[in-house]
């Protein structure tokens, strides 16, 4: 399970359901067969895969209040594949959002659930997810936030995997059985110009994490001998005070580059500090080709390896 406690929104995986659940299986007559159906979807993939990549970086509400659609509205996709043969796997998918814009107030609650088996019939995924995001706008500077997110990973237990996996098992349990966090607080806008937008928020709320380990009842640690002990847990969760910081910046060099900075600090008192930031830079080198480059650091205290760093460059070229 991704460990990043980070509260973003989560259209693109909605989109994407809703895309594979209603979109035809094949693309002429013989594409199942021939394998061409296949590889069309992935090319599908990858196309908005980096569409996401460049929409979010072109996010609408850097510079003010956004227009968006007013009163009560929503959408829910599911998604389910089995197979049965050579190898014997499931998946299913079901996500759900609802929202409501009225004036200055915009917020909107999410639930994203995925259950999956592998080709052995394991489980391999079981994940439960709920968002809510709210903003109020007394001008185009000053907003108050509310964020909020609960997930559960039933798999962060260790139970999945034998007793020739203790690397596999450790793994599981340093991972997040349940992470929640509510957090409330004011933003506001320091530069907001067509060609520069910074804007801060800061917020207090209400961390709970619990780790495989801690629902499992144990850890394990290195002997120093290439081997593992098997040490007792007694905590069961870890609650309390938290505090989220974050930062957007956007400025357009001119028409044809900009340049995007994301930060975001969250912070408690007994649970692990996190601390994300992607740089991204968009060259719109024609009318027909544009380039993406990000860079993306994830931090998380007390891990064995603390930091995470990821380039990715995603490329559009039409004509």
């Amino acid at each position: 399970m991704n460990k990043k406690s980070i509260l973003l929104g989560s259209a693109a995986i909605f989109a994407t359901l809703a895309t594979t659940a209603f979109a035809q299986t094949e693309i002429s007559t013989g594409a199942d067969a021939t394998g061409i159906s296949a590889i069309n979807d992935r090319i599908i993939d990858v196309e908005d895969t980096v569409q996401d990549d460049f929409d979010r970086d072109n996010d609408d509400a850097r510079f003010g209040n956004p227009d968006r659609r007013e009163g009560l509205f929503g959408s829910v996709a599911l998604t389910y594949a089995g197979s049965t043969g050579n190898s014997e796997s499931q998946d299913f998918s079901l996500a759900g959002r609802v929202s409501s814009n009225q004036g200055p107030w915009q917020q909107s609650v999410g639930m994203l659930l995925e259950f999956g088996e592998d080709e052995d019939g394991d489980k391999d995924k079981e994940e439960v997810s709920t968002i809510y995001d709210g903003a109020y706008y007394f001008n185009d500077r000053l907003y108050a936030f509310v964020l909020g997110r609960f997930s559960i990973d039933g798999l962060a237990n260790g139970d999945r995997f034998g007793e020739d996996d203790p690397e596999d098992v450790r793994e599981d349990l340093s991972d997040f059985a349940r992470d929640g966090f509510i957090g409330v607080g004011p933003g506001y806008r320091v530069i907001n110009t067509e060609q520069t937008a910074w804007r801060v928020q800061a917020g207090i709320g209400y961390r709970y994490t619990q780790t495989g380990a801690q629902k499992a009842g144990f850890d394990l640690i290195p002997d120093g001998a290439g081997g593992f002990d098997r040490v007792d847990v007694d905590d069961s969760s870890d609650s309390g005070v938290g505090y989220i910081v974050s930062s957007r910046l956007y400025h357009r060099f001119n028409d044809r580059v900009f340049i995007t900075n994301d930060t975001d600090y969250l912070s408690s008192e007994d649970s692990d500090d996190v601390i994300t930031n992607q740089f991204g830079v968009n060259f719109q080198m024609s009318d027909q080709l544009a380039t993406r480059v990000s860079y993306t650091t994830e931090y998380q205290e007390n891990r064995e390896i603390r930091t995470d760093n990821t380039l990715g460059v995603s490329v559009v070229y039409g004509f």
